[in-house]
């Protein structure tokens, strides 16, 4: 068995030290990963997590051997003993630190329940890359005010207002 390496040093064996706190970097200026990490900090958490923005002077402060530019392309989790958790597996070890999503993570450990947290998190990946994610507001409570006709506000809701296009036929764009 190979030992697993961290950011402290050899596997430090974690049948005797346990994990006492989880330090989640996320990227401030995607509005999914604010609203993630509002989400996050509301939760009951059996392991505390910390919640540090990507890229930032504490980042770096903190993690001075950190890969920093990659910790804005993919979620990242630290442990307290130095492990570094990327993709998947953080978003596994941030769901087990959840009283209410442990059972979720331990399913999500599994070779099936793997493949299913990659989906997802390839799927959060496309949505920070497409167009929608470079709008102003456009997750997490926020107004919404799209192009395609509809728009969101968080007091009254969605509402759609039909193109005002001549005969029904619209220009393309």
């Amino acid at each position: 068995m190979t030992a697993v390496t961290t950011a402290a040093g050899p596997d430090r064996d974690a049948a005797r030290v346990p994990v006492r706190g989880l330090t989640v970097l996320y990227d401030a200026r995607c509005s999914l990963c604010t609203f993630l990490r509002d989400w996050l900090v509301r939760q009951h958490q059996l392991v505390p997590l910390e919640l540090v923005a990507a890229g930032s002077a504490e980042a770096a402060r903190r993690f001075p051997g950190l890969d920093h530019a990659a910790t804005l392309e993919e979620i990242t989790v630290i442990g307290d003993a130095g492990q570094v958790y990327r993709g998947s597996a953080a978003w596994v070890v941030t769901l087990w630190a959840l009283a209410d999503h442990r059972p979720t993570a331990h399913r999500l450990s599994t070779p099936a329940g793997a493949r299913l947290a990659r989906g997802a998190v390839v799927a959060a990946a496309k949505w920070r890359g497409g167009w929608w994610a470079h709008r102003e507001g456009a997750w997490g409570g926020r107004t919404y005010d799209g192009d395609d006709g509809w728009t969101y506000d968080p007091a009254m809701g969605w509402a759609h207002e039909p193109s005002a296009c001549d005969g029904g036929a619209c220009p393309p764009r």
